[in-house]
């Protein structure tokens, strides 16, 4: 079945993955800043000591909420959806949210610090480091065909037909409805 994952699919390549993760910074920027604005609002000030603790956490506990539905819902993000990316089990099932949670934890360090990445560059299946750990994949979805293959700029439309809108000169306006007088 078209946009389903085979069983034991082979995972996705690597630069389709990092094209991914650069859209999905750019995405987290944008969710990030609405947190932190929702945040900011009430607490104030989050410059220093336990407010900015607290901001931190905050923020890492928002874009783990993210993953953590994305991965359990459908097992993609929208720009893992772009690039028709997955992330499953090993026996291509979508993850629970205790798997999904685990992925998370696990990334966050390797990702922040670059070594996820490295890793990747080295691993016999070029599996990110969270990916080994948790028992995840990501795998390269098949491409959904398209339908109706008719461009949306024709449709069957011919601007030259008389369609009755504009008098009985072929699809020419009357001078007397362009001026608005009968």
């Amino acid at each position: 079945m078209p946009g389903t994952v085979p069983q034991a699919a082979p995972p996705a390549a690597l630069r389709p993955r990092l094209a991914a993760m650069v859209y999905e910074v750019m995405l987290l920027i944008a969710i990030l800043f609405l947190a932190s604005y929702l945040f900011l609002a009430f607490a104030r000030d989050a410059q220093s000591g336990w407010p900015r603790t607290v901001f931190q956490i905050y923020l890492l506990a928002v874009c783990g909420a993210y993953f953590v539905y994305c991965w359990t819902r459908t097992g993609q993000t929208l720009p893992m959806k772009t690039w028709r990316l997955k992330v499953t089990t090993r026996d291509g099932r979508l993850l629970s949210p205790r798997q999904a949670a685990w992925r998370y934890v696990l990334a966050v360090p390797g990702m922040m610090s670059g070594t996820a990445v490295l890793w990747a560059l080295f691993d016999r299946e070029k599996l990110f480091l969270h990916d080994r750990l948790a028992g995840t994949l990501i795998v390269r979805m098949e491409r959904v065909p398209n339908v109706d293959s008719t461009p949306l700029r024709n449709h069957g439309f011919d601007p030259t037909a008389n369609h009755g809108r504009h008098g009985e000169h072929g699809g020419k306006p009357d001078q007397k409805n362009v001026n608005g007088l009968q």
